[in-house]
């Protein structure tokens, strides 16, 4: 299409002389709602009416800028650059109209699609517009003027997901719904043991079998647990044919150095580290020894929590065809351009062969982040003279995830005869992978699994040291939603409760009087985020009145109240449970509080993102757990690592926003650290049962 059929101001609008908006979503949709809410913003500052406006899932590409989806910032990455995008665009066709009928740029206004003039009471639709348009120079930055958000139409207004229609009835999507012609099926086997090597397998056997087109050793890549690992592909005519021939493939596996590996012995060694010196010191303040003696209370607690599964519904998965001197790839990916790169150095080629398209995905959680699935499918392609569909199974999922690490915590802390925390030591014993980096062995904390000697109370407390020690382990780790913060809140939340009952304080007032008065704290080195404490105050004062804290509740029944940074987002959750005597719990209502800065995008998508933190942090409370035994790991599938159900999710969650001046930021994860620990501080307010070791699942909850 060319300039006079087309005005094409940025990489993400498009507009043709029949009026038809197109708008370009870049950043991958994985369930946050993002493919609806960046779009909404171009189309607020571009004036069109939302039904009238087509979305189109950019493949991965330059022009876009970064295309990442994690950490919940898509939204603040790229908020004010599409205010900016679709601001210019208007700008340009009201400049249209204005040479058109002759008149003042600054008598015209717009509206749902169309440039007004209403001294005339002229209006022309901005297809009208676009040969003229397509040929003006871009305006400068200072001429751009966005709109003033009292004028919005749009944003803050609850709108369904773009693809809504398209889920509910199954159209293809997601990345297992891709079809090329002539496509065929891989399956990928690798050691059950992480990163064990292929000394040999049926072959042959395999390569006789109904439907199957080869089977073949893959080396592997550099030995990165995160990258290409060696295994046995096998490429068949269909699903059941590579599923049916797997079921036969005999293996013989050099499993390595990590196959003794199991939790029971990370346990031991945990238990046996933690009472000594860490091996690192993040944060020394004071003297907490004198201090812990000169308190007139303390509390010394072990907090642990295991490996788990990211567990999305949609299994990895990849479509990758070798032709013509280009790897087109088709990928449920967070991350194309990191999926684009581990292509690009494993298998010697230049990025500019390697096309990426990306697909829905049915989930991620971080677990996308990673380009594993992606590299396997590129690298079984390279051997096939036709589209490759790489397909996990359940099992493949749950067993070789890139998993959130387990961690332990031995806390120490101690309060004042006035019930103010005057001491606090954790010592920290994590896992880490051992990497080679610049020709050197050294240890790599996961994703996830470092603290920062910022994390709060860290800035807070006079006399604090927090200290972390590293297990070696031959698990592979990544990003699991809020890495670190979904843990983190839950042990520091729990523990400051602790000291809060054993002061014989209100939980909430020990908490605002251990935040203080100051407005902000700023990071110790002085250049990363500050801590707004009194955005924290707000929520935590806000949520309180909303759950009715303090109002009295009868045994078997109590509230718990928690806050956590994370994320840019300031939230806190108050959570009420009842047990009944014999121990089975339910979480009748959760309260949450959010202050994520001056801007809902989309109110309905907001409400889902808080709502869907709150139900899946309260599914991984209550069951998620990996055992590891043998240096593999032992669930399998759903049935024996279950996911939350219907029936044990909150009966009520309460949502609520606060509106404030500070900046936009995301919401896939910042709402969901606080609920485990309110959920359990709720659970000690019911039954006087602390719980310092999940998953709930195995917690003895009875009362009497």
């Amino acid at each position: 299409m060319d300039s006079a059929a087309e005005f094409k101001p940025n990489a993400f609008i498009r507009i043709t002389t029949s009026g038809v908006v197109t708008l370009i979503s870049k950043q991958p949709e994985i369930g946050q709602g993002i493919k609806t809410s960046l779009p909404m913003v171009l189309a607020e500052e571009l004036d069109v009416r939302w039904q009238d406006v087509r979305i189109e899932q950019g493949d991965l590409d330059p022009a876009y800028g970064n295309q990442s989806a994690g950490g919940s910032t898509s939204t603040p990455n790229n908020y004010t650059d599409f205010q900016r995008l679709g601001a210019t665009a208007r700008l340009l066709l009201l400049r249209a109209a204005a040479a058109q009928w002759q008149v003042p740029e600054a008598e015209l206004a717009t509206e749902g699609g169309q440039v007004v003039h209403a001294a005339s009471k002229r209006r022309i639709g901005y297809g009208a517009l676009v040969p003229a348009a397509a040929q003006l120079p871009m305006p400068k930055a200072d001429e751009v003027k966005l709109k003033d958000p009292r004028q919005y139409k749009l944003l803050g207004t609850r709108v369904g997901g773009v693809d809504n229609a398209a889920v509910v009835t199954g159209k293809p999507l997601f990345g297992l719904d891709v079809r090329q012609p002539g496509q065929l099926t891989a399956v990928f086997v690798k050691s059950p043991v992480f990163a064990g090597k292929v000394r040999g397998a049926n072959l042959d056997a395999i390569k006789a079998l109904p439907g199957v087109r080869d089977a073949f050793v893959v080396e592997g890549g550099t030995g990165d647990l995160r990258g290409l690992l060696p295994g046995v592909a096998i490429v068949a005519d269909h699903t059941w044919a590579a599923f049916s021939a797997r079921k036969q493939l005999r293996v013989d596996w050099d499993e390595g150095r990590y196959a003794q590996h199991s939790w029971r012995q990370f346990v031991q060694q945990a238990d046996t580290l933690g009472p000594q010196p860490g091996a690192a010191t993040l944060r020394r303040d004071g003297d907490v020894a004198a201090a812990l003696q000169g308190a007139a209370k303390t509390v010394t607690a072990r907090y642990e929590y295991p490996f788990i599964s990211h567990a999305s519904i949609e299994p990895q998965n990849c479509t990758a065809w070798w032709h013509d001197g280009v790897m087109e790839i088709w990928a449920p990916t967070q991350n194309p351009g990191a999926g684009q790169n581990l292509v690009a150095s494993t298998l010697g080629l230049p990025k500019e062969q390697i096309k990426l398209h990306i697909t829905r995905s049915g989930g991620g959680f971080g677990r996308r982040l990673s380009s594993d699935y992606i590299v396997e499918a590129a690298a079984i392609a390279r051997r096939v003279a036709a589209p490759v569909q790489l397909v996990w199974t359940r099992e493949d999922d749950l067993q070789h995830d890139h998993f959130r690490a387990g961690g332990f915590h031995f806390l120490r802390g101690g309060v004042d005869a006035d019930g103010r925390v005057v001491a606090w030591h954790d010592h920290f014993v994590t896992f880490a992978n051992r990497v080679e980096r610049d020709g050197r062995s050294q240890l790599q904390p996961g994703s996830g699994a470092a603290l920062s000697g910022d994390e709060f109370p860290g800035r807070w407390v006079p006399n604090c040291l927090l200290e972390q020690t590293p297990l070696e382990c031959g698990i592979p780790m990544g990003p699991w939603r809020a890495p670190g913060s979904n843990v983190f809140a839950w042990v520091f939340q729990s523990f400051i409760d602790e000291l809060a009952h054993a002061a014989g304080r209100d939980p909430l007032q020990f908490r605002l009087d251990l935040l203080g008065q100051e407005e902000t704290k700023p990071a110790s080195d002085g250049r990363g985020q500050p801590y707004h404490v009194g955005r924290m105050r707000h929520v935590l004062q806000e949520v309180a009145r909303r759950a009715g804290w303090g109002t009295p509740l009868p045994k078997g029944r109590g509230r718990g109240i928690a806050f956590h940074f994370s994320h840019r987002g300031y939230i806190a959750q108050v959570a009420e449970v009842t047990v009944s005597r014999d121990g089975e719990l339910k979480v009748d209502r959760v309260t949450v509080v959010s202050d994520i800065g001056g801007q809902i995008v989309n109110l309905s998508g907001a409400e889902n993102q808080v709502q869907g933190s709150v139900i899946d942090a309260l599914g991984t409370l209550l069951h998620a757990r990996l055992d590891i035994e043998d240096g593999r790991i032992v669930q399998s599938n759903f049935g024996d690592y279950p996911l939350i159900r219907l029936a044990e999710s909150p009966t009520r969650i309460d949502v609520h926003f606060l509106k404030t001046d500070f900046a936009i930021t995301g919401l896939g994860e910042p709402a969901f650290p606080p609920l485990a620990p309110a959920v359990c501080n709720a659970i000690f307010a019911a039954t006087g049962h602390r719980v310092r070791q999940l998953p709930l699942s195995g917690a003895d909850l009875r009362w009497s």
